[in-house]
């Protein structure tokens, strides 16, 4: 049974307990009241498929930290990057709750994280482990206050395709490609690419889309000077990369030069359209595996055009809380300026957390995919 919480003053009590009922935290916490000792979350026991994500409703709720915060979530939500945790393919320590982005209200509060001036009820948003639960446990460096405005399920959707959107078109290409050349994004019918060939527009690039015939409609608004439409794989929702000479459109696109940058998401079945598009000094920025992973390759295939290559990650460009708050504060800034739409595609209830990771791994969705807490 979910338990509701209501709001009470701050309060200290001595020390944690291990009894069910209310958690009890450290003098140093202040906190909503009525937090329980167990909480609703999807975990993964053993890796596998996405029936490896099971339901659990008496998984310990997470104990406060210092200079830490409790977050009630109200949405999580549902990435790439989590399936490959379940599946095994980036490994973690078992059991683990899944996901690594949430969106909520602050239930706990640390004197760390309160000298900071947050407080219990603010709106907040963040990227670490274990979102796919009820209440997650967040350094408060990590996380980012939701503007007026902005709903949360929105700013939950920016925290990771839309941080790695930014990343992609600001900061991984590594100043290799400058306003007004082209750039190719793979996939842009989906959740990160719709942010990111918004993005890509927004920094001046020209941009080059691919999509499948079924995300067309959602593909068109997103302001790409080209757009490649592609068949799907049969019975799947997925583009079909062979059912168009995509490298050939691309140079008939850029006057025979390709482009500087190529963002690709997909792995496998792009790599070599992906390497063959660049311009000469071009980047590949291979940021996904919705294909399988990208095989190895001799870095001697590169010479050609003296091309880059980069297998980034979230992380490594929010390595600061002023790089975090950065990127944040762009996105929320073009989402009220009305420069960015964003689409939220698909909400789940958590209890159907299997369903989540299918309809995702199904190449479905026309946006991001979010569970409801």
């Amino acid at each position: 049974i979910k338990r509701k919480m209501f709001s009470v003053a701050s309060r200290r009590v001595a020390s944690f307990t291990a009894v069910k009922g209310p958690v009890a935290f450290p003098s140093s916490f202040r906190f909503m009241s009525s937090i329980p000792s167990t909480m609703k979350a999807a975990v993964v026991r053993e890796t596998g498929d996405a029936h490896a994500l099971k339901v659990e409703t008496d998984f310990p709720t997470p104990e406060v930290k210092p200079g830490g915060v409790i977050v009630k979530n109200q949405y999580a939500g549902i990435n790439f990057i989590d399936t490959y945790h379940r599946k095994g393919l980036y490994a973690r320590d078992l059991p683990f709750v899944g996901g690594q982005e949430g969106g909520g209200t602050v239930a706990a509060v640390s004197d760390e994280a309160a000298a900071q001036g947050i407080k219990v009820g603010d709106r907040v948003a963040y990227s670490v482990f274990g979102s796919y639960a009820e209440y997650t446990a967040v350094p408060a460096a990590k996380l980012l206050p939701v503007p007026e405005g902005v709903d949360i399920d929105v700013a939950t959707s920016c925290v990771v395709q839309g941080m790695t959107a930014h990343y992609l078109t600001s900061s991984a290409h590594a100043d290799l490609i400058k306003e007004g050349e082209w750039c190719l994004i793979h996939g842009v019918g989906g959740g990160t690419c719709q942010w990111a060939a918004q993005m890509a527009k927004i920094r001046g690039y020209k941009v080059i889309g691919t999509c499948s015939k079924g995300k067309e409609d959602v593909s068109k608004n997103l302001g790409c000077d080209e757009l490649i439409v592609l068949d799907e794989v049969p019975g799947t929702s997925y583009e079909d990369y062979e059912s168009q000479d995509i490298v050939a459109k691309v140079m008939e696109a850029t006057d025979g030069k390709g482009c500087k940058a190529v963002i690709d998401g997909i792995g496998k079945s792009t790599v070599d359209i992906s390497i063959n598009s660049l311009a000469h000094r071009g980047i590949f920025i291979s940021f996904g595996n919705a294909s399988g992973a990208v095989p190895a390759f001799p870095v001697l295939r590169l010479i050609g055009k003296s091309a880059y290559v980069t297998r980034p990650k979230l992380l490594d460009y929010t390595t600061t809380r002023e790089e975090l708050v950065w990127r944040a504060g762009e996105i929320f800034g073009w989402l009220k300026e009305g420069k960015l739409n964003v689409s939220v595609d698909t909400t789940f209830p958590l209890d159907q957390a299997a369903e989540g990771h299918l309809y995702l791994e199904a190449g479905k969705s026309k946006g991001k995919v979010l569970y409801e807490i």
